[in-house]
């Protein structure tokens, strides 16, 4: 039976004070239990990326949850699908910024040859934060002259403004 986005929202599970006290984790992973769930996701991240009226050439899917469904919207789109991981992660040339977590800074890197100057690219990932995760992969499209159309998440946290870093425009399915 066909999931509708309102059941999709609803399988998202609160945990709270994980994985440390004062949190609450939004956890994404029960939509994966169904087949169907993860499909009208998909679908309607398609119809979203659609609706901008730009060509796409690449998804760009942030480690590791950007991963669970970059891929199935590029498939989906017709377009390529291209990964940003943490250093050391990528084989061949890559380029890299490192940027700051809650904790301290890290590294994301891109191969040098993921997509071509002029691209369009929809970054896409699990949840937006503070942004600074999102920015770094932003910051990856500039080196490479691509251009980045949307950056779209299952799960904005709008109190921490995390959309204000960014430069291109921002969709989440669920705001909280």
């Amino acid at each position: 039976m066909p999931y509708t986005i309102e059941q999709v929202k609803a399988l998202v599970r609160e945990f709270p004070d994980f994985p440390s006290e004062g949190i609450l984790f939004r956890d994404i992973f029960p939509i994966f239990r169904h087949p169907e769930a993860v499909e009208c996701l998909v679908d309607h991240f398609v119809e979203r990326i659609k609706g901008l009226g730009q060509q796409v050439d690449v998804v760009i899917g942030l480690d590791a949850r950007g991963f669970l469904f970059g891929p199935l919207i590029a498939i989906k789109l017709g377009v390529a699908f291209a990964p940003v991981r943490k250093r050391g992660k990528l084989p061949g040339e890559v380029v890299s910024v490192t940027y700051m977590k809650e904790y301290g800074p890290d590294v994301f890197e891109m191969q040098a040859d993921a997509l071509a100057a002029g691209q369009n690219v929809v970054i896409v990932d699990d949840l937006l934060a503070t942004g600074g995760s999102c920015k770094a992969a932003e910051d990856l499209v500039a080196q490479l002259k691509g251009n980045v159309l949307l950056s779209a998440f299952v799960i904005s946290l709008v109190g921490l403004e995390g959309g204000k870093k960014l430069k291109a425009p921002v969709y989440a399915l669920i705001e909280c």
